[in-house]
């Protein structure tokens, strides 16, 4: 399968990207991987959307007095770290 075919049909890779898009740079070339796989794919835009969205309320919140009152408790701190390490141990 060609480079082009790849991407185009590859939504794990696309949503990989646009989170990495949002949490930093991109090089050029997955830019462009992307713009191409966007460019056919509905589910993909539309996850583009919802993650911008969902960035901008979570920062949004972080920015809010209310942030500062922000706490996980131990026990639910420990149940992810269990799932963590099973996910970790799966492969």
């Amino acid at each position: 399968m060609s480079a082009l075919k790849a991407i185009i049909y590859n939504c794990r890779k696309a949503t990989y990207l646009t989170d990495k898009r949002m949490a930093g740079k991109i090089t050029f070339k997955e830019h462009i991987e992307l713009r191409i796989h966007l460019y056919g794919c509905a589910a993909c835009r539309l996850y583009v959307k919802q993650s911008g969205k969902i960035n901008e309320m979570i920062k949004a919140l972080l920015k809010s007095p209310a942030a500062n009152n922000i706490r996980l408790d131990d026990d639910f701190k420990n149940r992810m770290q269990v799932t963590i390490n099973d996910e970790l141990n799966k492969n």
